[in-house]
């Protein structure tokens, strides 16, 4: 399977207004101070608590992320003089931070407000807690600048494994997905996968906000399987667990037999399993992928068949070597 990496889609930045308008109704943000610099940009996924810049050391402030007052950083500020407030919120105000945003239902001084207009800076107030913001900040921000990349196949959710269908255009990808959803099972998208890597070795997939769950079928056209098959027929997101790739029977190949050896593609530096999918007329691949999904499961909980069978087999032929009997045994009756 071969990746095209000018597919790799990353965010260098992400503007005030976007996080704001994307933000506001989940982490019940409000604006504290006039309209002002919203088209500041966010160019770091982590937040940034100034404590230290507020006494003075700035050798060390990160003051492209933004800027989270709590408890500690607000009660500082309520103790100092209104001189000493003034001078050292304007030590970091004079940089060129995204937003400050104030946590625990804190309120903003006079001269925070004062000098946030001045130098264009928006000050957002919040409910939520300082830890619970900032898990919820940092878990955002890591979506929006998240790598990702977009791959040409059907996603489908199988017994709840995320199997991605890949191959050259024609060869069945769709009508697979579309019968593995007769079937039961969720679809996630097709034609246009966006994968997003999360984390260290998880990739979501999901459609684009434009196609989502419609579907082409040559011969036929477009259909929409949300409107045909219902809610439980899809998915928005599903994590990626399986690659299967699709291809016409080629007699030069070398398939897998016994599947001892697994077999990972790479994809945004993430290990996954990977199988490549002879075709051939009567070959049911429906089926085949419900049994991939299954098979998968068994790994993931411990169990592989074919390391079991591989035992059994080394087992019987040191026991056949030890032992020289020859005899058969049959059952004493075979009744129906």
């Amino acid at each position: 399977m071969k990746l095209d990496d000018r597919n790799i889609i990353k965010k260098e930045s992400i503007s005030v207004e976007f996080f704001y308008k994307n933000t506001k109704e989940r982490f019940k943000l409000r604006l504290l101070n006039d309209e002002v610099g919203f088209d500041r940009l966010i160019k770091d996924q982590n937040v940034h608590r100034p404590g230290l810049p507020l006494a003075g050391f700035l050798d060390l402030f990160a003051y492209n992320r933004i800027q989270i007052f709590g408890n500690t950083e607000m009660s500082y500020l309520h103790n100092l003089k209104p001189e000493e407030r003034k001078k050292s919120l304007e030590n970091i105000f004079r940089f060129n931070i995204p937003c400050v945003i104030i946590t625990n239902s804190n309120l903003p001084s006079p001269e925070m407000l004062e000098l946030a207009n001045q130098y264009k800076i928006p000050i957002f107030g919040s409910d939520y807690s300082t830890t619970k913001l900032i898990y919820l900040i940092g878990d955002f921000l890591d979506d929006q600048f998240a790598p990702r990349i977009t791959i040409h196949g059907s996603f489908v959710d199988v017994y709840g494994v995320g199997i991605l269908f890949t191959g050259k255009s024609g060869i069945g990808k769709s009508e697979v997905a579309l019968d593995l959803v007769e079937r039961g099972h969720r679809l996630v998208a097709d034609d246009v996968v966006i994968l997003t890597k999360k984390g260290e070795g998880i990739l979501m997939g999901s459609g684009t906000e434009l196609v989502k769950h419609f579907m082409e079928l040559r011969g036929i056209g477009i259909i929409d399987v949300r409107s045909m098959f219902g809610v439980r027929a899809i998915r928005f997101q599903k994590r990626l667990e399986v690659v299967v790739e699709l291809e016409i029977w080629n007699e030069k190949e070398d398939y897998t037999r016994t599947g001892l050896d697994d077999i990972y593609v790479k994809i945004l530096d993430v290990e996954i399993p990977y199988i490549k999918l002879p075709i051939v007329p009567g070959k049911n691949i429906t089926v085949i992928s419900e049994i991939i999904a299954i098979n998968y499961l068994l790994k993931h909980y411990g169990y592989d068949a074919a390391k079991v069978l591989n035992s059994k087999i080394l087992k019987h032929i040191r026991e056949k070597g030890e032992n020289l009997d020859r005899t058969v045994e049959y059952f004493e009756h075979d009744f129906e």
